[in-house]
């Protein structure tokens, strides 16, 4: 026999070379930019690459790297997806106990009603592999609930082609479980039902038949089967499926020799072996080789089979050197490395990353606990600045004019020389009150204007009882203004009103005037001493040593409190003191509050 050899990779040799090629290139670009999701759906296809050529092993590892993604990014839907798909490449390994296992973690993942139960359900028909009747209840169930979803108008395209599959797949687990039961007609109806849900021309339909053919086969329903697979071999060849001619040909050269014609049996068989020998399927050169060998020894007819050895291997380093399937294996192998390696470089980055995160954190936490530091610092500071300033306030207000003490003992004393006791009791008296309000007072930094007066007038109620010759007196306040609620600083009028009295009306020819006043302007209250003494000019050349020293501390003392008022309360208080113009005489203290409705 003579056979001329030919290298020609098939179309699906190429499909498949070039569907692992661009998944691997694909995985390659997201593991480079740390893209964990489109990594992990780039696994999940890989995984269908490698389910498809028969690779269940692989297909089941690269499913639980998806997997592991999937659960990193929180992916709920697509975890569960995963899951049942591996669940279901360890069932068709035969590995029961981990397929139920997945089936049941996939149930407790799914978000809806119907995939728990379809989950749950595959993993009770496993348990019940003795059971055909059960696993057909189970099945049954999985039917139903797939159809009914596939009908949903609801459902997108993309995932209605996912739920025929599953509907088919249910079909075929359903005719297997008939087979189980020995209903071969009930699993003859069950895989056309599967054909329904799958395309004519698909890798699944063509299993399909041969699996109906196989059962045909078995209740030696010869011609059916024949029928079944001698169509399947047409397609193959109108489809240039060689693949699957090479496939279908020792099909139905197994049935013409179970139908007792040997000649069309070993005519099919060197189909075949020519077909494969030409297209570089070494696998399938040797078992149509095998058969006819097989055949011809049963028949005594050693010289064919020294034949065909020969014819084999002459051709042999040829039928190698055009076996696709050898360089789509190799591919593979050469893929899986690259895979590895991208998987060790994407673990040394992420661990670089993770290094270099945790410095990152760990000085960042120095800073953060740096900056902690000294903001507590800085706060304990400014808490010591603000306690001082508030102490150096309260010392300031708290300072008694000794001019206003000693002038008052003197007053007395002055009462009791001309005895006259009733002035001096009713000047003590008065004097007393006065000084207990203060004292009352003094912790505080503002009062309110109700309480302030009281005090003020008490005050000038003593210094006209000893100067009543020499001055009246007048305070004067806005209407509008509630001087219950409405807030001034403590004590801050009162030297300036000793001041007008001891220092301008005092020495005035003929009794003189003081004004206090108080009036409402836009968000403030302005108040304004005014007298009309014989003035700062003439007042500072009357003074003594002693007298001078006073009222410059008195202003000073104003100036500082209200400074330190303004830093601790930022506010913006205002003062001011002016010397009247000729021809009048006299001076005007203005000092400015915004309005303080609490403190």
């Amino acid at each position: 026999m003579s056979l001329q050899v030919k290298a020609q990779d098939t179309i699906k040799d190429k499909k498949a070379k070039v569907s692992l090629s661009k998944s691997v290139e694909k995985l390659e670009r997201s593991i480079d930019t740390n893209d964990d999701f489109k990594t992990a759906k780039n696994y999940e296809e890989l995984a269908l690459v490698y389910q498809k050529k028969g690779d269940l092993a692989k297909a089941e590892e690269f499913y639980k790297k998806a997997e592991a993604l999937y659960t990193k990014l929180k992916k709920a839907e697509d975890k569960m997806r995963v899951t049942r798909s591996i669940a279901q490449v360890q069932e068709r390994q035969n590995k029961m106990v981990p397929a139920i296992q997945s089936y049941e973690n996939a149930g407790r993942i799914a978000d809806d009603e119907m995939s728990q139960q379809l989950n749950y359900n595959d993993a009770n028909r496993l348990r019940n592999q003795s059971n055909p009747k059960a696993q057909s209840d189970y099945i049954n169930s999985n039917i139903q609930l797939l159809e009914e979803k596939s009908k949903d108008k609801l459902v997108k395209e993309s995932k209605k082609v996912a739920l025929k599959e599953e509907v088919a797949n249910a079909y075929v687990q359903k005719a297997e479980a008939d087979l189980s039961a020995a209903e071969t007609a009930e699993a003859i109806e069950s895989y056309k039902s599967a054909l329904d849900y799958v395309n004519d021309d698909t890798e699944e339909a063509i299993k399909i038949k041969n699996k109906i053919a196989e059962v045909y086969k078995e209740e030696n329903e010869y011609e059916k089967a024949l029928t079944i697979q001698l169509n399947l071999l047409d397609e193959a060849r109108k489809n240039k499926d060689y693949d699957t001619e090479i496939k279908q040909l020792q099909e139905v050269a197994e049935i013409y020799f179970q139908f007792n014609q040997p000649e069309k049996g070993v005519q099919s068989l060197k189909e075949s072996y020519t077909l494969a020998s030409e297209k570089g399927n070494t696998k399938e050169v040797k078992n149509s080789l095998n058969q006819l060998v097989a055949y011809y020894k049963s028949k005594g007819d050693d010289k064919e089979s020294v034949l065909l050895y020969d014819d084999f291997l002459n051709h042999f380093d040829d039928i190698v050197a055009a076996d696709s399937s050898l360089i789509e294996d190799k591919v593979f192998q050469i893929s899986e490395k690259k895979i590895l390696q991208l998987e060790k470089e994407k673990a040394l980055k992420d661990e670089l990353i993770s290094k270099k995160n945790r410095f990152n954190y760990f000085l960042i936490g120095s800073l953060a606990l740096l900056f902690i530091f000294f903001a507590l610092i800085v706060k304990a500071l400014y808490a010591i600045k603000t306690k001082n300033k508030k102490i150096a306030l309260q010392s300031l207000r708290r300072e008694m004019n000794p001019h206003f003490i000693f002038n008052s003992l003197n007053s007395v004393n002055q009462f009791i020389s001309e005895n006259k006791e009733l002035e001096a009791n009713k000047y003590l008296s008065s004097y007393s009150h006065l000084m207990r309000n203060m004292m009352e007072n003094s912790n505080k930094d503002f009062i309110s204007i109700s309480n302030e007066l009281e005090q003020l007038k008490k005050y000038l109620a003593l210094e006209h009882l000893r100067f009543q010759d020499q001055f009246e007196y007048q305070i004067s306040i806005d209407e509008q203004i509630d001087t219950e609620v409405t807030f001034i600083p403590n004590m801050i009028l009162q030297p300036h009103l000793e001041n007008a009295i001891w220092h301008g009306l005092r020495y005035k020819e003929g009794k003189g005037n003081l004004l206090l006043q108080f009036q409402l302007l836009t968000k403030k209250v302005q108040i304004t001493i005014e007298d009309d003494g014989i003035g700062l000019t003439q007042s500072q050349a009357l003074k003594t040593v002693n007298q001078k020293v006073h009222q410059s501390r008195g202003t000073t003392n104003t100036l500082e409190r209200i400074k330190l008022l303004n830093e601790l309360y930022k506010m913006n208080i205002s003062f001011s003191i002016t010397e009247k113009e000729a021809p009048e005489t006299g001076t005007i203290v203005v000092i400015t509050v915004p309005l303080l409705d609490k403190i």
